[in-house]
């Protein structure tokens, strides 16, 4: 493994670990959204067996990053973030370089009644990819490809 990438799974696990400690039941929320509960999930997700490394680095940071609004394992919140593990997003339609530019720029709504979603800062390229194989393992896994 390079020296990038061993620097960007640290950066990763120090942003999940801030994660779990915002999002935990005594702490403040200081994001205003509120945390995934299953409850709130919108769609059942199936996971696989088993990750690749980037796949794995791409969980810690959507669970950093992308959770809070788009649900534990990318099932969407209700009222608040759509699943991501739906055909709306399977590659011929939502290319990885949509997920990108998603980050970078945020999205004016136009597939789901969920609201714009605005840029979501500190993430870099290589961050989103790690995201992108992960979501892509999980739409796989689900049927969608």
């Amino acid at each position: 493994m390079n020296k990038v990438a061993i620097g960007v799974f640290a950066l990763v696990v120090a942003g999940g670990g801030a994660y779990v400690m915002t999002v935990g039941a005594d702490a403040p929320n200081v994001s205003g959204a509120t945390p995934p509960t299953v409850a709130a999930l919108l769609v059942e997700v199936a996971i696989p067996a088993t990750f690749t490394e980037q796949q794995a680095m791409g969980q810690i940071a959507f669970e950093a990053s992308c959770a809070a609004c788009h649900g534990v394992n990318a099932a969407g919140r209700d009222g608040i973030a759509p699943p991501l593990v739906h055909k709306i997003y399977e590659p011929s339609h939502h290319g990885d370089e949509a997920f990108q530019r998603a980050v970078a720029l945020g999205v004016q709504a136009h597939h789901w009644p969920f609201g714009n979603m605005a840029a979501v800062e500190g993430l870099t390229r290589a961050d989103v990819a790690t995201i992108v194989s992960y979501i892509r393992a999980l739409q796989v896994e689900n049927g969608i490809n």
